[in-house]
């Protein structure tokens, strides 16, 4: 009997796995078919409307055209620079303020801060501080993240902490020189900035005093252990002599060799690295305007045709819209 049962509950098993398949099959039979029946409907209304649709283009492209015609045409190029006594962070957050005068169009502000004349701060349409991405982590510059899209959980890529960009948009690149002598000037005045470099500065040159003396206590304790290992000569039968210990005078070497490249680069930092920042890669003149035709086409174009779509839609079934409304009007006069 119960032989029996495990054989009935075995064949219920295999019908359940029968129907799941089939079910499951049948179910991606007919979203395949409906999607094929939506591809085939949005071609043939493509294709019925391929006028209508054109002329949406050929206006959009009119309309971006016209309004790149009538605006000033502006320029878009990028620095690197390398901040020297403050974090990444805090220097990109504060060279931000800048790019929040230009959003509010608070040149006053803006031409002070940064030591221009009015009409050389007019010129400028935006400045805005980002980060540079190491994609792999191998400290090397891979992308600026001009979208803001890095992830700080991202275990792979990093923000690199030894430099920044600075992007500037202006209507005129030949005063690009200017903005970034600006900028520099921007960052310089600030108090808290200075006094942390100076602070960097004066700890770089006690490091060099005191390298300087450990390499002078070096040389000396070398030069009285060469003279003790001199006397410690061991004369041997027929003339022959040998040194002992000579290994301990060669590890002096090293560490003097050592403390001579940990000062050559903190001379270095001192002639280098000795401002709060450092250019790494000045302004390139842009040779064509960011704001051309493409520019206004690509935000345009897709909405004209959008709104063509609709039309179109709402031409062809305007009687069913019509329809709709009135049972809608109906339905608010039974309520009231």
């Amino acid at each position: 009997m119960t032989s029996d049962q495990g054989h009935i509950q075995k064949k219920d098993d295999e019908i359940d796995l029968i129907d799941i398949f089939s079910r499951t099959s049948k179910r991606i039979r007919n979203f395949s078919n409906s999607a094929g029946r939506s591809i085939l409907h949005i071609i043939f209304f493509l294709f019925r409307n391929s006028l209508w649709l054109a002329a949406s283009i050929l206006l959009g492209t009119c309309m971006s055209y016209i309004i790149k015609l009538s605006s000033d045409n502006f320029y878009s190029s990028t620095i690197t620079l390398t901040t020297n006594a403050i974090p990444n962070s805090e220097m990109i957050s504060y060279i931000n303020k800048l790019h929040t005068y230009c959003k509010e169009k608070n040149y006053g502000t803006l031409a002070s801060e940064m030591g221009l004349s009015p009409e050389e701060a007019g010129i400028i349409r935006d400045i805005e501080a980002f980060w540079i991405i190491d994609m792999g982590r191998d400290n090397i510059p891979d992308y600026i993240d001009f979208r803001g899209r890095y992830k700080v959980s991202d275990t792979i890529n990093s923000r690199m902490q030894d430099r920044f960009a600075v992007r500037v948009k202006t209507k005129d690149p030949q005063e690009l020189p200017k903005i970034r002598n600006g900028i520099i000037s921007y960052i310089n005045n600030n108090s808290f900035f200075q006094n942390q470099n100076k602070l960097r500065l004066s700890q770089t040159d006690d490091m060099m005093a005191r390298i300087d003396y450990e390499i002078k206590q070096l040389d000396s304790l070398q030069k009285v252990k060469y003279f003790e290992e001199s006397r410690r000569l061991v004369p041997k039968e027929g003339g022959q002599m040998i040194f002992l210990q000579d290994y301990k005078t060669q590890l002096l070497y090293g560490d003097i060799a050592n403390l001579i490249r940990e000062k050559q680069a903190l001379e270095t930092v001192k002639t280098i690295y000795a401002d709060l920042t450092t250019l790494l890669s000045d302004f390139t003149q842009p040779l064509k305007p960011v704001n051309g035709t493409l520019y206004y086409g690509k935000v345009i174009i897709p909405l004209v045709t959008f709104l063509a779509i609709i039309m179109i839609l709402f031409i062809k079934n305007r009687d069913y819209v019509a329809e709709i409304y009135k049972k809608y009007q109906q339905k608010n006069n039974l309520n009231l």
